[in-house]
């Protein structure tokens, strides 16, 4: 990736099946994706030795870096008997395929509670990225840790990892060897710490993916870029300033509005003279 814009990537969620996915991108000129596998046209059983050397070789003939992005309905801070081997095997399952298909990384998330378990949650989150880290290295496979947005101060259920403080507790417990960061920057737009005060908490010695979206910092919206609040050119200006040189990952509305959206925010930060064309 040798330009701005090469680094902007699109997050296609469940939106398609991989190999269509792979198609658009190269037919577009996305050479970063991400995608997430165990839903419609993705489901885990498809993946046979035939698809998965399919996919694999329709990746690096297109010169496309993919990652794997994990369902954060998934509570992988799961404590229930049976429920709990389930996120297990689910998690353990994106690991499996990661190598096979050539994925570069895969986002994991904290977990989630429910104001009254709130510890507990917390202590089983970390625990089990610990070994699923460890079982992602041993298999040449990077994790990266996803930091969350805040829900309602009167929510019943809430994600794990969503401020400074959670992640900190998340990061101080988990090897950096084995678990980077994916830092979600629409989501820190909405703490009081803002954008610049998540990102200065931690820095980006960890930091291997930077997730945008915009949003009003009320709520949860992940809109297009200019229908929120997000001053775009000062998160590249920080981001970018700080030596940071990985990609960017669009995840927001349908596919078309991002492939609009990555022209555009390349665009801007070409003009403020944060970055080369």
């Amino acid at each position: 990736m040798t330009g701005f814009r090469d680094r902007i990537g699109i997050d296609f969620g469940a939106r398609l099946p991989i190999e269509d996915a792979v198609a658009w991108s190269a037919a577009s000129g996305v050479s970063v994706i991400d995608v997430r596998l165990g839903d419609t046209g993705n489901v885990f059983a498809s993946f046979d030795a035939e698809r998965i050397a399919g996919v694999r070789r329709s990746t690096e003939a297109a010169g496309i870096q993919l990652g794997l992005h994990t369902l954060s309905a998934v509570n992988a801070a799961e404590t229930a008997p049976f429920l709990s081997e389930a996120v297990d095997e689910y998690l353990r399952r994106y690991i499996d395929l990661a190598g096979p298909l050539g994925a570069g990384w895969i986002v994991m998330h904290g977990g989630f509670h429910f104001t009254g378990d709130y510890e507990r949650r917390m202590a089983k989150g970390v625990e089990r990225l610990q070994w699923l880290g460890d079982y992602a290295k041993s298999r040449g496979i990077r994790l990266l840790l996803e930091n969350m947005n805040p829900e309602p101060a009167d929510a019943e259920v809430r994600y794990l990892a969503s401020d400074v403080e959670e992640c900190r507790y998340y990061f101080d417990r988990l090897d950096p060897a084995t678990i980077g960061w994916t830092f979600t920057a629409n989501h820190a737009h909405m703490l009081p710490v803002g954008i610049d005060g998540f990102f200065e908490a931690f820095g980006p010695a960890r930091m291997e993916e930077v997730r945008l979206a915009d949003n009003r910092g009320g709520k949860e919206e992940h809109l297009k870029p200019g229908d929120g609040t997000v001053d775009f050119e000062a998160t590249f200006a920080l981001i970018e300033g700080a030596g940071y040189r990985g990609h960017y990952m669009l995840a927001y509305g349908t596919i078309e509005e991002m492939r609009e959206g990555r022209d555009e925010l390349a665009e801007r930060a070409v003009r403020a003279g944060i970055a080369k064309a």
